[in-house]
């Protein structure tokens, strides 16, 4: 649109290391300011562009927090970049995926959080989605409990209760319908951040994409998505996925931030189970790559670890093998029925479910599983078939009749 424009302010990874080269940022704000802004914000991660609403014309932006500090230190060029998100007269939601507790504790780190005072058309909602560390501790506890072999109901449900991923799914996901809910029925823009704007910011920011667009539903669109709102936009890949659950030594940075928007993902699909052109395979064939691949796309932490490990010209993308019409064909959901609507997932505890695709893969037979998906794919096709020959007697009908009345008329 006019309203924004592609910077290259980032092209040497100069100003912000987990930044990609080029990022979208209003048009009225420009390079020398988005330096000024970029001092002002975590990790050099100023506000840029991550979703657009067609059909309302509103935004959501990411960021990471402002350093604020104690002092309450602000920044002019940060306050304008933010404001010029804003259509005339509109007000904007800055979601912070951080307990106002937290938030508040930040400051004395330097960090901090938007005051109101200097942000008056902005109001700010804190939406607390744990920290990476201690969503490591809950797949921990989670696979533990998956891996129980004692067969105890009591046990099993208070295991499965005491690692909260459940609770985890239901904060991530409820935080994201917020998101969407302020950019689509209120028709607000939305800056989404936490601390570093590298893990909990990214779910909500993607989460709420799929639930607004969907084109983010289909293969390539949620292929984009991952690429954009994920690798481009500086998860640490690397640092979150190095071991998973299974290992013995704890990494401190290790955490199952990407796992569990794909589980998100898969709530939202069984929900809706005709909208997505994807289906479970999908998200686990994701899942198993993110941690244990032959491809180098889930490599490193940010995009400038990438370049400088030279990784596009030394291995293979994922995307190039996923999109072969031979392996497409695993992947695709033969429900899927183009769905142009924004839909709006459950968040209720009733509504989610463990995910068994992936945490107990090992423990249900697959045979009935594959065999069930078999008879569902011959079914719809048998229904194409039997739609066709419809079709083709409905011709056949109407030719009839004109010939009929032409006929008549001599």
């Amino acid at each position: 649109t006019d309203e924004w424009r592609l910077s290259c302010i980032n092209k040497e990874f100069s100003v912000c290391p987990s930044y990609p080269p080029v990022v979208i940022v209003p048009k009225s704000i420009d390079d020398e300011a988005l330096r000024k802004v970029a001092m002002f914000r975590h990790g050099s991660r100023f506000p840029v562009l991550s979703y657009y609403h067609k059909k309302n014309g509103m935004v959501m932006m990411r960021s990471s927090q402002p350093l604020t500090g104690t002092n309450g230190r602000r920044c002019k060029e940060d306050e304008k970049l933010i404001n010029a998100t804003l259509r005339p007269g509109k007000r904007g939601y800055i979601i912070d995926t951080r307990s106002l507790n937290v938030a508040q504790q930040a400051r004395a780190k330097g960090g901090g959080f938007e005051q109101e005072a200097h942000y008056p058309q902005w109001r700010r909602i804190h939406k607390c989605i744990e920290r990476f560390n201690i969503l490591q501790e809950s797949l921990i506890k989670l696979v533990e409990a998956c891996n129980d072999q004692s067969h105890n109901m009591d046990r099993w449900l208070s295991k499965l209760e005491a690692s909260n991923w459940l609770t985890h799914i239901k904060e991530i996901l409820t935080a994201a319908c917020l998101a969407a809910q302020c950019i689509d029925r209120e028709g607000a823009s939305v800056l989404v951040h936490g601390t570093e704007g590298t893990d909990s910011t990214l779910q909500v920011t993607s989460l709420a994409q799929i639930i607004l667009d969907p084109r983010c539903r289909t293969i390539r669109g949620f292929e984009s998505l991952v690429v954009r709102e994920w690798l481009q936009a500086g998860h640490p890949f690397q640092q979150r996925c190095a071991q998973s659950a299974y290992s013995n030594s704890k990494q401190k940075w290790e955490a199952p931030v990407f796992l569990l928007f794909l589980d998100c993902v898969w709530q939202i699909l069984r929900q809706f189970p005709c909208s997505f052109e994807f289906n479970e395979q999908f998200l686990i064939m994701l899942f198993e790559h993110a941690y244990a691949s032959q491809f180098g796309t889930f490599l490193g932490n940010n995009e400038n670890e990438r370049f400088k490990l030279k990784l596009p010209q030394k291995t293979m993308s994922l995307w190039s093998w996923v999109n072969r019409a031979e392996e497409l064909s695993k992947f695709q959901n033969p429900l899927f029925e183009a769905n142009s609507l924004v839909i709006w997932p459950s968040v209720a505890p009733q509504s989610l479910q463990l995910w068994e695709g992936v945490f107990l893969r090992w423990n249900r037979p697959s045979k009935f599983l594959d065999e069930a998906h078999e008879e569902m794919i011959n079914i719809i096709k048998y229904n194409k078939e039997l739609q066709a020959k419809v079709n083709a007697l409905r011709r056949q009908l109407a030719e009839l009749e004109t010939d009929d009345r032409m006929q008549e008329n001599l």
